[in-house]
C-alpha cells in the first residue's frame, strides 16, 4: 500500500502521538509499504518521505505548530504519489489538510483519535467561555469523526468519550505498537547508567523518582510536588528526589512551584533530551512518578515498564488494562496519598519488585509491533473495501 500520515506532531518532539506516528511508519515500511508523513515544519520541505509544511508555531503549547487547512505544493506532491490512503492523527490544521487530500483524490480515511482536545482549552481562553467552548470542540470533532472511512481509538477511555459525543461509527479499539528493544536495559548499560547518575550529582544508594514526558497544565504536575513535599516532610529529607525529565509551558511554573514548597535542592528539572536518550532515564530511575489524567493511552508508562522499573501513577481509567494495582505497577489518588504509596513501594524489597516488574514487561506484549501492525492492517483494507 501507499500510506499518507498526517500529523501535527512529529520527531525530533517528544511525546504520545509523534512516538505513535513515528512507531506506525516504521513498522508500516518494515513491511514493505510505501508510507510518508506529513507534518508541520518551519519551512516546506520533502526529504526522506517526510513532507514538512509551512506551520504558526504555538509558544504557550510547547512550541506545537498549526499549519494552514490547505497547502497547494504539498497537494502536488501528495497526488503523485498513487496513495490507497490517508491516515490521519489530528483534527486540526494538518488534519483538515489531510480530509481535503483524500477528498479530491477520492481515496479512504483512517482517523486515529489521540488528544482530548477539551483538556486543552486551558491554554487559548484561561478558562474564559470554557463551557462553549468544549461544546465547540466536541462538536467539531464529531463532525471530523464522521468523515473517515475508518475510526481507531487507543484505548476504552477514548472510545467512550468519542460514543459520548455522538460519534455512532464503529470504533477500532488499537493501541499504539511499541518498540520494547530500546527499552531493554543489560550489562552493556551499566556504564552508562552510571556514568549518567554521577552527571547529574546523584550517588549510588540515592533514590531517584523519574517524571518523563510534556510539562504542562493538564499532566498535573503540581500533584506531585505538592505530594512529594508531604513525603519528604513525613519520611525524612535523605537519599530520596524527584528527576523532571522533559520541557512545556509550566516548567518554570513549576520550577517555582518547588521553591515555595522549599524541595528545591530535592527536585532536578533538566529540560528536553534527545529521543535516543530517553531510555537512559529510566534506566537510573527507581521508580516512574505520573500524575496524569488526560492520557489516551499512556505510553510513558509502557515504557517504564519496558525499563523494568516500576510504575506509580495516579488512577485513571485510560490505564485500566494496563496497570493491574500491585501486580504490574502502582496506584495512587492524589497528593495526599501520594507519600505513603511512595514509601511503600521504596520499602517493597528488590525481590517483591523484580517479580511485579517482570509480569508488567508480559503484560505489554499485547502492546508488541507485531499485534499492531496486523490491527493496522484489518482496519486500513476494510476502509479500503469501503472505497471499492
Amino acid at each position: 500500500m501507499n500510506i499518507a500520515i498526517f500529523t501535527d506532531t512529529y520527531l525530533p518532539d517528544i511525546n504520545g502521538v509523534a512516538t505513535s506516528c513515528n512507531t506506525l511508519f516504521n513498522i508500516l515500511r518494515k513491511h514493505n509499504h510505501k508510507v510518508y508523513v506529513i507534518c508541520p515544519g518551519e519551512k516546506f520541505e520533502f526529504n526522506d518521505n517526510i513532507l514538512r509544511i509551512p506551520g504558526l508555531e504555538l509558544k504557550n503549547l510547547y512550541g506545537y505548530r498549526l499549519s494552514f487547512i490547505w497547502d497547494e505544493q504539498g497537494f502536488q506532491i501528495l497526488k503523485n504519489l498513487d496513495l490507497d490512503l490517508v491516515h490521519i492523527n489530528t483534527d486540526f490544521g494538518v488534519g483538515q489538510f489531510g480530509m481535503s487530500v483524500a477528498t479530491k483524490l477520492n481515496i479512504p480515511i483512517v482517523f486515529t483519535y489521540h488528544t482530548m482536545y477539551e483538556d486543552y482549552t486551558y491554554y487559548w481562553l484561561k478558562g474564559f467561555l470554557d463551557r462553549f467552548s468544549k461544546w465547540a470542540i466536541r462538536e467539531f470533532e464529531k463532525t471530523t469523526m464522521n468523515r473517515a472511512s475508518e475510526i481507531i481509538s487507543p484505548s476504552i477511555k477514548t472510545m467512550n468519550y468519542l460514543r459520548s459525543i455522538g460519534v455512532e461509527k464503529y470504533i477500532n479499539i488499537v493501541p499504539t505498537g511499541f518498540d520494547f528493544s530500546r527499552f531493554e536495559k543489560n550489562e552493556e548499560h551499566l556504564k552508562e547508567v552510571e556514568n549518567l547518575r554521577e552527571e547529574l550529582g546523584y550517588k549510588k544508594d540515592d533514590y531517584i523518582a523519574l517524571c518523563l514526558g510534556r510539562i504542562a497544565h493538564e499532566k498535573s504536575y503540581d500533584i506531585i510536588l505538592k505530594g512529594f513535599e508531604k513525603y519528604l516532610e513525613k519520611y525524612g529529607r535523605k537519599n530520596t528526589y524527584l528527576l523532571v525529565v522533559g520541557d512545556g509551558p509550566d516548567k518554570e511554573e513549576l520550577e517555582n512551584l518547588a521553591n515555595e514548597l522549599n524541595i528545591q535542592d530535592y527536585v532536578k528539572f533538566i529540560g528536553k533530551v534527545n529521543n535516543e536518550d530517553v531510555p537512559k532515564y529510566y534506566w537510573i530511575s527507581d521508580v516512574f512518578l505520573n500524575s496524569s489524567i488526560s492520557e489516551t493511552q499512556g505510553l510513558t508508562f509502557m515504557e517504564a515498564m519496558a525499563s523494568s522499573i516500576p510504575i506509580l501513577c495516579r488512577f485513571d481509567n485510560s490505564l485500566v488494562g494496563i496497570i493491574d494495582n500491585k501486580k504490574t505497577g502502582f496506584f495512587y489518588i492524589d497528593e495526599e496519598d501520594l507519600p505513603e504509596k511512595l514509601e511503600y513501594v521504596k520499602n517493597l524489597g528488590k525481590e517483591k519488585l523484580d517479580a511485579i516488574c517482570l509480569k508488567a514487561i508480559a503484560s505489554i506484549d499485547e502492546f508488541s509491533e507485531k499485534n499492531f501492525y496486523y490491527k493496522i492492517l484489518e482496519v486500513y483494507n476494510r476502509a479500503i473495501r469501503k472505497s471499492w
